[in-house]
């Protein structure tokens, strides 16, 4: 069994989704194909910028399963009466990087995928 410790640093220059021009933006953290366990990060008010600083820690992952996962990054944008706008996700599948290392890196928001097929 494995540990897999992911932490949520920054974002920048997100997408204005509320009509301020801003948003209220958060991060879901979870695996595929499960989605069984999940994380969110803190929501951040009315920013483009929003700095997480936050960490989970995914336990008890079976070595041999964790290269079949991808890891799905959300960005969501809170609103208080209505459905939270998803704003762009990032997905790193396990088999194409080297786990053995930390890995610390930018990545552009690809843009929202259906709910129906991710």
């Amino acid at each position: 069994m494995s540990t897999l410790t992911i932490g949520i640093i920054q974002a920048e220059e997100l997408v204005a989704m509320d009509s301020g021009g801003t948003s209220d933006p958060y991060v879901k953290v979870y695996l595929m194909p499960d989605k069984k366990k999940k994380f969110e990060t803190k929501v951040h008010r009315k920013t483009l910028n929003p700095v997480f600083n936050e960490t989970f820690v995914f336990k008890s992952i079976p070595y041999a399963e964790i290269m079949t996962k991808t890891l799905v990054l959300a960005v969501y944008d809170f609103d208080r009466f209505s459905k939270h706008d998803k704003i762009g996700e990032v997905r790193i599948p396990f088999n194409r990087i080297d786990l053995a290392a930390p890995l610390e890196e930018w990545r552009d928001l690809d843009p929202p995928m259906d709910e129906e097929t991710s």
